[in-house]
């Protein structure tokens, strides 16, 4: 069994919420627990016990309380949570209206501005009150197609103050993806910006903003944010009001509307890949209460803390940083590549913003570590305490490359969830040792299993991740989905009664997590179940290659194993090479993992996330249709696939 990368101090240990709210549930209920194991079976097997504590735990702020944690805790779709609650997201993240730094924007054109609370609370102050001149009620959407930044936030806090339903989309996507997302759900109300910046670069995005409101009829006001010009020409813009103009509302005060606890608060969306994206309706008090869950105890949040998550309006981790502000803790937002104008700049901000919680994606750990950054050895990051990846499985090498690169007294917690939940099924443990490879733990409240193909639990053994008893983020209802037959198939057709969520996971003897890849794009050579995480952590090994993509392709009545390959400038894919990873793959994974063809691919197809689209991919190979391909980061790479359906041998 391997050693733990790090273990965190007992003085570290005592001083976490996690351990305080342990020692709270000692108290309550007479119990000894002493570590994370216990607690967290204590947790899924009391579900009421667990969620009223934490209700109480994190503060939740609300203007009734509940009558009765849940009506029914084996039913897994339409369970009612906290019934008889009202209360309101918006008035939960701004309950701190001091001096504190609330926000911190640094833009890729070096421009950096700060909120206090106070002054956050006075801006959503004015933008709530136009919107309700404006006739804004419970369930309208507002929607922003925006960078994120500061004005992004303050919209979505102004909009939930009146109960409306916020949904964004970052400005790098394209007027069909957009259209395929807002288009959907007749909002009244489109805040954006002029524009943003990606790689040195100034882009205008007005005329596509003319185009997406051109065709969603339900638009009443377009309010535009200056951010690469300080007064946008909006002259041609139908309906359009500069945000300064539109926020010019003297008032100090918010009127929270007081809403029940599963009022419509986000609709979140699928990533549309192979598809028309689901919309996915998500409530105001499970959102809340399971987001506060993950950052109060599993990520250690704390007033003090400085929180910075790479990410994207587009990205659910933006809407799970926002809700730091319930913390009070100090949220730091970056606009642009992550690589500009230096492969090394957020470690920098890292630096001069004394960041203590730094989350990313795992694309960008390996990207990283390709380029040769060493920000440990560059910059002063005493402050951090913690390093968050997510978006997909963080190699064993990426491990090591954090601890021997980043910092060694560091918290690593690969989590793993979705935007389906907004949260996540498995996350870190401040009170416990991480292991390379693995994710901490699954998360307090989440009845989580890995179940091979009869059903059947299993520990140490590759299965499908499925929760066996209801949340309180799960999504509401889909939307335009009347008899609920789209959310039934979405996550319960695999197993009877249980959430299937897609995902190939190994549950170790030691509580942890092994993430194997989607299952839907899981290997069958020969029947035999492979996940893709297992050959990308060899492929990452071998520094001539900057990237590659894995999928199986129907062949002679069975499936074959296809590696795609994108070289470094300056090398080849050679037959020595090729011999190369498959020797590797041979004695690292198994003969059943080494692929029957590697081939040099020019570019590798992600979404606009920044995940690999292993589907699309595969569609292509089998000259089958890619639709939405607004949803991709760079689509053209998918075209070179096509090409590949001709191979023979």
């Amino acid at each position: 069994m391997s050693k733990p990368l790090w273990t965190p101090s007992e003085q570290r240990i005592k001083a976490s919420n996690m351990y305080r709210f342990m020692e709270r549930v000692n108290r309550q209920y007479g119990m000894d627990f002493s570590d994370y194991d216990v607690l967290y079976q204590w947790s899924i097997e009391n579900l009421e016990d667990f969620w009223a504590e934490l209700w109480d735990f994190v503060g939740i702020k609300a203007s009734r309380s509940y009558d009765r944690v849940i009506d029914d805790p084996q039913k897994m779709t339409g369970a009612q949570w906290f019934s008889g609650s009202r209360l309101n997201f918006a008035e939960n993240l701004l309950r701190f209206r001091d001096e504190e730094t609330a926000l911190i924007f640094r833009g890729e054109n070096r421009v950096r501005r700060s909120l206090t609370y106070r002054e956050l609370y006075a801006a959503v102050a004015g933008t709530a009150a136009s919107l309700k001149d404006m006739g804004i009620i419970p369930g309208d959407r507002v929607v922003g197609f925006m960078p994120n930044m500061p004005e992004s936030i303050i919209a979505m806090l102004a909009a939930t103050s009146l109960g409306a339903v916020w949904s964004s989309c970052s400005p790098d996507f394209g007027v069909k993806g957009v259209l395929d997302r807002f288009g959907q759900t007749s909002p009244r109300v489109l805040f954006t910006a002029d524009g943003y910046f990606f790689k040195g670069r100034t882009i205008d995005s007005l005329a596509k903003i003319a185009g997406i409101a051109e065709q969603i009829p339900s638009l009443e006001r377009i309010v535009v944010v200056p951010y690469i010009s300080k007064e946008p020409d909006i002259e041609n813009l139908p309906k359009a009001v500069h945000f300064t103009d539109f926020c010019d509302h003297e008032t100090e005060q918010i009127d929270f509307v007081q809403l029940p606890f599963d009022h419509p608060l986000y609709i979140m969306y699928s990533s549309g890949t192979t598809g028309p994206p689901k919309c996915m309706v998500q409530s105001s008090g499970g959102v809340l209460i399971h987001q506060l869950k993950e950052l109060v105890l599993h990520t250690d949040l704390k007033r003090e803390d400085t929180i910075f998550y790479y990410t994207t309006c587009g990205w659910m981790m933006w809407n799970w940083l926002t809700t730091s502000l319930a913390v009070g803790a100090t949220l730091v937002l970056f606009d642009g590549n992550p690589f500009h104008p230096e492969p090394d700049a957020l470690w920098r901000m890292a630096q001069d913003e004394q960041i203590t919680i730094f989350g990313t994606s795992a694309g960008y750990i390996a990207a990283l570590k390709n380029a040769g950054v060493k920000p440990g050895r560059q910059f002063d990051l005493s402050p951090l305490k913690a390093l968050l990846s997510t978006g997909s499985p963080l190699s064993k090498e990426d491990f090591h490359f954090i601890y021997r690169e980043i910092k060694e007294d560091l918290q690593l917690a690969s989590i793993s969830g979705g935007s389906d939940l907004n949260g996540c099924f498995a996350l870190g443990n401040p009170m416990g040792p991480v292991y390379e490879g693995e994710l901490q733990c699954r998360g307090l409240g989440m009845k989580v299993f890995a179940y091979d193909e009869s059903g059947n639990p299993v520990v140490g053994k590759q299965g499908e991740l499925v929760c066996t008893a209801p949340f309180p983020s799960m999504p509401i209802y889909f939307w335009d989905d009347e008899d609920g037959s789209k959310y039934r198939s979405a996550y319960f057709e695999g197993f009877p009664n249980a959430w299937t969520h897609g995902d190939f996971i190994e549950v170790t003897p030691r509580g942890g997590l092994i993430m194997y890849g989607r299952s839907d794009a899981t290997l069958n050579p020969g029947g035999v179940r492979i996940g893709t995480a297992e050959i990308y952590r060899i492929i990452e090994q071998i520094e001539d290659i900057e990237d590659s993509v894995v999928v199986g392709q129907k062949w002679q009545n069975d499936v074959r194993v296809l590696l795609f390959v994108k070289m470094k400038n300056g090398y080849e894919l050679s037959d020595d090479l090729i011999k190369t990873i498959r020797d590797l793959i041979r004695s690292l994974a198994s003969p059943r993992h080494v692929p029957a063809k590697i081939i040099a691919a020019p570019d590798i197809p992600y979404t606009l996330n920044m995940k690999k689209v292993e589907l699309a991919v595969q569609k292509m190979i089998h000259g089958r249709e890619v639709k939405n391909k607004d949803a991709l980061k760079n689509p053209e790479a998918l075209d070179f696939f096509g090409k590949v359906k001709e191979l023979e041998s």
